[in-house]
């Protein structure tokens, strides 16, 4: 059977007719014919247009065209020229204005982008188009667009604050959204994922709630976790949506997670019992779990919020014991904050110890604490000038190390640690190494880098050396893979539109922009100098036409035209 099959499939193989190189049998004639003009290349045309218009240049009469347009030049007035460079100033500027505003909103330049996606195509830009899927450009572009897609993946925020108790409050004080539709529908995703399983239709409440983490609006997610409630009254998902988005306090917050705790303890001690029973009890489990460790998490960030950072950090160790395989939570990024708060820094560093391995994936909240913990041993006694005239000793040199080291991962950071951008609310998900990740570190760190005296001014001092070490980062980076170059569009998806979106590495200004402010400048200083001095302009641009007037040989049609404006002259002259 597979010698039949093989030699059936090879018979096929020699009965169809090679493919032509370089084309797809699947493309219609107009786009064969498309891909034929441009591989000619565009310089055959330009030079037979061009040996075209010399040709014809005798019947088409271009040499009496164009001392017609000279005398019409000539007869103008400056006011027309005034008006002509006025108008082409202000339509500039306008343009100019639309660029700056599209380029700052979207990070690229409008009439770039609709060149590249209408013009390109038209012009010969059809070789990625009609490549073979097995070709090597093929290959490379889906291993680059995989390798965008694994560098931008999106994690949800460890430290993401109440949408009752604190997104919500902010909404109420300000009118302005904190979060965006595609960060909720990520968490409406993650709600889905951690709360829900197959076994659902088996508990009618989880029925209910499985259908009220689909919901979109708020106050139906919230009646639909009271009819889940009214059906069994130890539902703990149900009052975990209610701590999360109806409490308007972290007390009241508090009070719904306990309430959670106590039925979230009891259907998972029933889960454990019936877990072998099916792979429908292995997944129930699954859920249960997970809707425990949430409940015991938030509670610990309520005691975190409250004051009582000792029970937080309490809850957060017996987690990490207790559900160890959960490390994809992060959970020690939670510790690691309510440490820092106890100034407990032996212990901080024996959390460092643990995660920051090469082998585990990175964060800011990782390398930005250990950067802290080894400028705290020397920032107090740093001095900018003392130093560069004894040079850095060991250990200053280890916190610079340790700076450079975080700031090439996330170079947003300094920035808002330095108070030189405004923060605002962290979103519910963050993308590693972008503005969103920065934000959420320096909302919860920044002060702890201000409780350490001289932490900041060190910082200060320091971190702009970074880009020095790596000039090319999207290339090539020092201690980590190249920055992604797709952060930018992933935080735009995840921060409000109030918010100025931090890019890295800055990116010049497009080709258009520069085109149209010079353009908008020269022609109104044109108009400006048309306006004020029309004498002068007169005879400039008497001169400039003067250089491309044609002569009177140049043709025979020309010289009778001149004969005849000079006899009308001399009968006017006479006369």
């Amino acid at each position: 059977m597979a010698d039949g099959g093989g030699s059936g499939e090879a018979a096929a193989a020699r009965a169809s007719p090679a493919p032509v190189p370089g084309l797809n049998p699947t493309l219609g004639w107009r786009e064969r014919l498309r891909a034929g003009l441009a591989g000619t290349g565009a310089s055959v045309w330009l030079v037979a247009g061009l040996g075209l218009l010399y040709a014809l240049r005798i019947p088409l009469r271009l040499c009496e065209n164009l001392a017609a347009v000279t005398v019409f030049l000539n007869s103008l007035t400056p006011k027309f020229y005034v008006a002509l460079t006025g108008t082409s100033s202000l339509i500039s500027g306008l343009i100019f204005v639309f660029e700056w505003w599209y380029f700052h909103k979207h990070g690229t330049s409008f009439i770039e982008q609709v060149s590249v996606s209408h013009l390109q195509p038209l012009m010969g830009g059809t070789e990625s188009s009609i490549s073979e899927p097995g070709s090597p450009s093929r290959n490379r572009e889906s291993e680059t667009s995989r390798q965008n897609l694994s560098e931008c993946k999106v994690w949800r925020n460890p430290l993401n604050l109440f949408r009752g108790a604190e997104y919500r409050r902010y909404t109420w004080v300000t009118g302005k959204e904190p979060l965006t539709y595609y960060d909720m529908n990520l968490s409406a995703q993650d709600h889905q994922t951690f709360f829900t399983c197959d076994t659902d239709f088996l508990r009618p409440s989880d029925t209910v709630m499985q259908k009220a983490w689909r919901e979109r609006n708020p106050p139906a997610r919230i009646k639909a976790a009271y009819q889940a409630l009214e059906l069994n009254n130890d539902c703990a998902t149900a009052y975990v949506l209610l701590a999360e988005e109806e409490a308007t306090t972290i007390v009241d917050a508090e009070k719904l997670f306990k309430q959670a705790l106590k039925a979230g303890e009891t259907i998972y001690r029933q889960s454990q019992q019936c877990q072998h029973q099916s792979p429908q009890h292995e997944a129930q489990l699954r859920r249960d779990t997970n809707v425990l460790v949430y409940i015991k998490r938030r509670l610990a960030m309520c005691a975190r919020k409250l004051g009582r950072i000792r029970e937080a950090v309490k809850i957060m160790r017996d987690l990490m014991k207790e559900f160890p395989p959960l490390t994809m939570l992060n959970i020690h990024e939670n510790l690691l904050e309510s440490l820092l708060e106890l100034q407990a820094y032996a212990d901080v560093q024996a959390v460092l110890a643990k995660y920051d391995d090469i082998s585990l994936p990175k964060s800011a909240a990782i390398c930005y604490t250990a950067a802290l913990l080894k400028t705290r041993t020397v920032s107090e006694k740093f001095s900018p000038e003392t130093a560069s005239r004894r040079g850095l000793s060991t250990a200053e040199i280890n916190a610079v190390e340790a700076i450079h080291r975080a700031v090439e991962f996330n170079p947003h950071v300094p920035k808002y640690l330095l108070e030189m951008k405004s923060l605002i609310l962290p979103p519910e998900h963050i993308l590693k190494r972008g503005d969103s990740e920065a934000i959420a570190y320096a909302f919860f760190h920044l002060q702890h880098w201000k409780r350490i005296e001289g932490a900041l001014n060190l910082l200060q001092c320091t971190w702009e050396g970074t880009f020095r070490m790596i000039p090319h980062p999207l290339e090539k980076g020092h201690l980590f893979y190249p920055y992604p170059s797709c952060t930018e569009m992933a935080d735009r998806e995840l921060l409000p539109t109030f918010h100025h979106v931090s890019v890295y590495p800055k990116k010049e200004l497009p080709l258009f922009i520069h085109f149209t402010a010079g353009f908008c400048s020269s022609t109104a200083m044109i108009a400006i100098l048309t306006h004020q001095f029309p004498e002068i302009m007169g005879i400039f641009a008497k001169a400039v036409l003067g250089l491309w007037r044609p002569q009177p040989w140049a043709s025979s049609g020309f010289e009778e035209n001149t004969q005849d404006l000079k006899s009308e002259d001399l009968g006017l002259s006479s006369g």
